[in-house]
């Protein structure tokens, strides 16, 4: 059973986003990922909420709203397994595609 109810394409982009840059805003997230920036907001709320990214205000920021997201040990091994679950699933579309193009150069012949 999953411990959120965001998709895992989406967690593992977020996720992914996060590592690379703990400091980035909702709003270059909404942006980076083709999301809306609400969708973003309840993400991170619920990344936070299971324990897998940790939100901390910046110290010595003039931008007192501006977050650092950083993945927790936890988050960091969901990622892994996230990252493990992802492939295995493209690796499956790939294979299906494959084949269904197999097919049509068949059919086409």
């Amino acid at each position: 059973m999953k411990e959120t109810t965001i998709p895992d394409e989406v967690r593992l982009a977020l996720m992914r986003q996060l590592a690379q840059n703990p400091n980035v805003s909702q709003r270059e997230l909404a942006a980076e990922l083709g999301i809306s920036l609400g969708k973003v907001n309840y993400c991170l709320k619920a990344l936070v909420k299971v324990g897998w990214v940790k939100a901390g205000n910046f110290a010595r920021s003039s931008n007192k709203a501006g977050y650092a997201y950083l993945l927790t040990p936890k988050g960091i091994t969901e990622k892994a397994a996230l990252t493990s679950r992802f492939i295995e699933y493209k690796q499956q579309q790939y294979d299906r595609l494959k084949k269904e193009i197999e097919e049509l150069r068949a059919e086409a012949k």
